[in-house]
């Protein structure tokens, strides 16, 4: 799957997705957030497009994301709904008037979306596992913030919780966004293919774990 962002659709609007999606699913990843008819409206135009999964902020309500739910139910388009994002720590959080951590807010929002109609979800690798848990399988879970290393002196950027596509995906993840670990790297290819590589080895080791638990 494709990801088109916000500074990717900005520059070059529809067309960005009607050209990705000539070769991959899109992931259209704009984080609506607006009164519910907007966000309802804006569904309904992400489907025109073709995007196969659009993101809106679970803290936009119950009404906005029951409606999104509903009509990318009806145009065939996934609803994500966008937790916390991974810029964000529990000091940002306090600063904002969230009486919370982080984990304990992103399962709130989780659940609100939840029951709202909304079944993919966008959180850290850091709350994946929680996630996980709380929603079960009905639950997809889709966690940004991947890198290619555990060594925090490489991982130096605005995205604070952050975690290796291996642990992501070990930790019950469905989906992981690359961006910089392949966009940045000297060789785009071979970053590309030492991801994939760790995203195979987390799948075997839960292959082994389940078969063991049988």
């Amino acid at each position: 799957m494709l990801k088109v962002g916000l500074e990717l659709f900005i520059a070059e609007g529809g067309a960005a997705v009607r050209e990705a999606k000539k070769t991959h699913p899109v992931f259209l990843d704009l984080k609506l957030h607006d009164i519910p008819q907007t966000v309802e409206r804006a569904v309904s135009r992400a489907a025109d497009l073709g995007a196969s999964i659009v993101t809106v902020h679970a803290s936009g309500g119950r009404e906005m994301l029951a409606r999104a739910a509903h009509v990318g139910r009806d145009r065939g388009l996934d609803v994500a709904a966008v937790t916390v994002l991974t810029s964000l720590d529990d000091s940002d959080l306090k600063a904002a008037g969230v009486d919370a951590s982080v984990g304990v807010h992103a399962l709130r929002l989780a659940r609100v979306a939840f029951d709202a109609g909304v079944r993919a979800f966008v959180c850290s690798p850091q709350e994946a596992a929680a996630m996980r848990k709380e929603l079960g399988r009905e639950g997809v879970l889709i966690t940004p913030g991947v890198r290619a290393t555990r060594n925090p002196a490489e991982n130096k950027d605005d995205q604070k919780r952050v975690a290796t596509a291996h642990d992501a995906i070990d930790s019950g993840a469905d989906y992981v966004v690359v961006g910089r670990p392949i966009r940045d790297a000297a060789d785009p290819v071979a970053a590309a293919v030492e991801i994939a590589k760790g995203i195979e080895a987390a799948e075997h080791a839960m292959d082994r774990r389940a078969t063991a638990g049988t």
